[in-house]
Order: structure tokens, then C-alpha cells, then sequence
């Protein structure tokens, strides 16, 4: 979205046009839909905007719920926001350490910042992109006491503010078709001064869950977070904002609510075992945060094997922190056999996982050459070092 886009949308009548219209369909016809706009007498330019708008407000439902519904968006900034619920969890970080006064550095289209003062929190919301800060404003609006400050993060003062959030800019300037930046020094701002902030003052910085772990200082706490078994960030929280005693953890969000493994370190891997009756596949938080060994401990499973990411176990232990499948059989990893075995059972439909193993689970499939009505999952990996492939169904 460019700022003449901007402005078509955030006029009085592009807001009336887009809050008048019925919700996006994807099978709706497109082309009859802008014919009987712009029969009613809109722009072509009026029209694209607010059809734009309409469109991401239907993709941000998943991140934003019925919030969506009345808010703004850019695709580089809802591809980037935080997702309303994690933004909470942040939220009553900053109300547990008492901190009043938020500055939100890096805020984006304005999540987080509407989760600080969902909470009465006074929040100054600064956005470097002109765009994207408007945007911020429009969606801030109904929330007091906020202020949405068009500058760069790194030269607003903090002098009146409690406690920080930061939010680093990842990937290159733009509202649309954005490139991943590799280096830390090359965001914006940079990893420095988002840790720098950090020995001075409350802050909580929120960075891509696969962040080299060496550069996460040792008195920090970092959180890692899943929503509905995806990893979608690390927190890095200073002061009163981190935890007595934690240095790890991984938090879980899903249809069973919240849940979350903590250590003050990284966890020991448990030994390995014999394979059991059921494979476990931890969730990506609690393997980025390395807490495999106290999720073993915690249902009484063992390693498969020696760096492997997956723990086995005689009995079922039902937790939030993996997924259970129970063993069928077991065959070596030998593609002419597992052709063979799975046509035998008629299976058509294979969902493939595996860890420890160089293959390409599309390529995999493709050469199965599978047919029949009957669908499995096949995990290829190592067991006690060797290579296996075992068929499974989920718990």
C-alpha cells in the first residue's frame, strides 16, 4: 500500500464503501464486484483500495479475531504483527512488573500497543514508515491513552516512559513483497540497540524464534512461543519483565489453552531407549527452547536417539507439549520396501515427518507412487542411531 492508496481508503467515503460491504468471499466473482462499485459512481482507484482492505481484513482473522473487522493493514504489517493473543501474554508481562508507561518502539500496524492499552496502559506507539504509522494511528484510535509517533525508534526520548517493547524491523523497507535480512546489524534497529535498552531499563524484545541462541544474553529470559504447534516468535525480556530464576521457556498456545515448560537453563537430554509402543513429537517451542529432556522426564519417555527430536515411550501420556503416535510398524529405511509395504495396505494419502534423515518428504512421496483409499503417517528418522522409517497414527 503506497500513501495515495492510503489516502483513498482512509477518506471519509473509502471507510463508509469499505465498512458497507459484506464480507470477503473467495469464490465471490471479483470482476461483477468492481463492475457494480464503480457503477454506483466510485473510482477505479477508490474501488482497488478499499476491495485491498476488505481482502486483508479476511486474512487477519486469524491473527486479530473480531478485532479485524474495523482495523487497517498493509500485507508487510499484518504478515508482521504480532498475533493479539500473544500480544496479551506481552501485556501482562508489563502488568505483573507494574509498569505503566509502555513505549513501543518498532510498533508496526499496532498490535501489541492495542494489547498495553486494552490493559490502561499510557503507550506511545513509534512507527519509522510514514504508511504504516498512519495505519497504527487509525487502529489506535478508539484506545486511550495512546500516541502514535512517526519517527525512528532509536532517536525518541524514553524519559517518561516505564518500561520498552521493541520489535525489530527483520526484513526490507516496504508494504509488500519483502526480503528476509540474514544480519542483526542490518535491523532496524539494530540487535544491539535493542539489547542495549535492555541493561538500562524494563524491555522485552520480540525477535524470530530461529535466532542464532549465542547472541541472546545469559541473564535475559528468553520464551519461545507456539500458536496451534507453529513457533512464531522468541521473547527476550530484561529487569522485572524476565522472571526470577528462568532463563528458558517455552510457551504453548492452542485449543487447550496456555501452557508452558520453564528451566533456569537448558534442559539435559534423558538416555536413549528401546523404541516403545508410541513416538512423541515435542512442539517446536519447547525445541528451540531445549527443554526436550525435562518434557521426557515430565511423561517418562526417552530419546530415540542420540540428537534427535523425538522421544518414545511404553505408555500414552496425554500433554500439551507433543503429539503422540502410536507404532504400527517398523522397516528400514529402503524405499523399494516401503513401496512394496504400503501398497500392501492400500495407502494413497502419506503424510511424511522425519528428523535426522537427508531426504526430501515431497520427492519421497512422489517416488512411493502411492494409490489407494487409505491414508497413514510415516515418521523417517533414526532409531538408536539407524536409520528407520515407522508407521504411525496420531493419538
Amino acid at each position: 500500500m503506497e500513501t495515495a492508496e492510503l489516502l483513498e481508503v482512509l477518506s471519509a467515503d473509502g471507510l463508509r464503501l469499505l465498512d458497507s460491504l459484506p464480507p470477503y468471499d473467495p469464490a465471490e466473482d471479483t470482476l461483477l464486484v468492481v463492475s457494480d462499485l464503480r457503477k454506483a459512481g466510485n473510482s477505479a482507484a477508490h474501488v482497488a483500495a478499499v476491495l485491498g482492505q476488505r481482502k486483508l481484513r479476511a486474512k487477519a482473522v486469524g491473527k486479530f479475531g473480531s478485532f479485524a473487522a474495523r482495523m487497517l493493514f498493509t500485507e508487510a504489517g499484518l504478515q508482521q504483527a504480532t498475533r493479539l493473543s500473544v500480544a496479551a501474554v506481552h501485556a501482562g508481562r508489563f502488568r505483573a512488573a507494574d509498569i505503566a508507561r509502555v513505549a513501543d518502539l518498532g510498533c508496526g500496524i499496532g498490535a501489541d500497543a492495542l494489547a498495553y492499552a486494552a490493559l490502561d496502559m499510557t503507550v506511545i506507539a513509534v512507527e519509522r514508515d510514514e504508511v504504516t504509522a498512519a495505519i497504527a494511528a487509525y487502529n489506535l484510535a478508539p484506545w486511550h491513552p495512546v500516541t502514535v509517533v512517526h519517527a525512528d525508534a532509536t532517536t525518541v526520548p524514553l524519559d517518561d516512559v516505564d518500561g520498552v517493547f521493541l520489535d525489530p524491523a527483520r526484513r526490507t523497507a516496504g508494504h509488500e513483497n519483502t526480503s528476509r535480512l540474514t544480519s542483526p546489524d542490518d535491523w532496524s534497529p539494530s540487535l544491539d540497540f535493542a539489547f542495549g535498552l535492555g541493561e538500562r531499563m524494563p524491555a522485552g524484545i520480540k525477535l524470530a524464534p530461529g535466532i542464532d541462541r549465542d547472541l541472546i544474553p545469559p541473564t535475559a529470559e528468553a520464551q519461545w512461543v507456539s500458536v496451534d504447534r507453529e513457533v512464531v516468535e522468541v521473547g527476550v525480556w530484561f529487569g522485572p519483565l524476565a522472571r526470577p530464576g528462568i532463563t528458558r521457556s517455552a510457551l504453548v498456545m492452542g485449543d487447550h489453552g496456555t501452557a508452558e515448560l520453564t528451566a533456569a537453563a537448558d534442559s539435559d537430554d534423558v538416555p536413549v531407549r528401546a523404541l516403545g509402543s508410541f513416538v512423541y513429537e515435542p512442539d517446536g517451542a519447547v525445541i528451540r527452547a531445549r527443554l526436550i529432556g525435562d518434557l521426557a522426564r515430565r511423561i517418562d519417555a526417552g530419546m530415540l536417539s542420540t540428537g534427535i527430536a523425538y522421544l518414545t515411550s511404553d505408555a500414552v501420556v496425554e500433554t500439551p507439549f507433543a503429539r503422540a503416535f502410536r507404532v504400527l510398524e517398523t522397516f528400514p529405511l529402503d524405499e523399494k520396501l516401503l513401496k512394496r509395504e504400503l501398497a500392501a495396505r492400500g495407502i494413497g494419502t502419506l503424510e511424511i515427518k522425519k528428523r535426522g534423515v537427508d531426504l526430501d518428504p515431497a520427492q519421497l512421496r512422489k517416488r512411493l507412487s502411492l494409490s489407494g483409499q487409505h491414508s497413514a503417517t510415516l515418521i523417517a528418522t533414526r532409531v538408536d542411531g539407524r536409520h528407520a522409517a515407522l508407521l504411525v497414527e496420531r493419538v
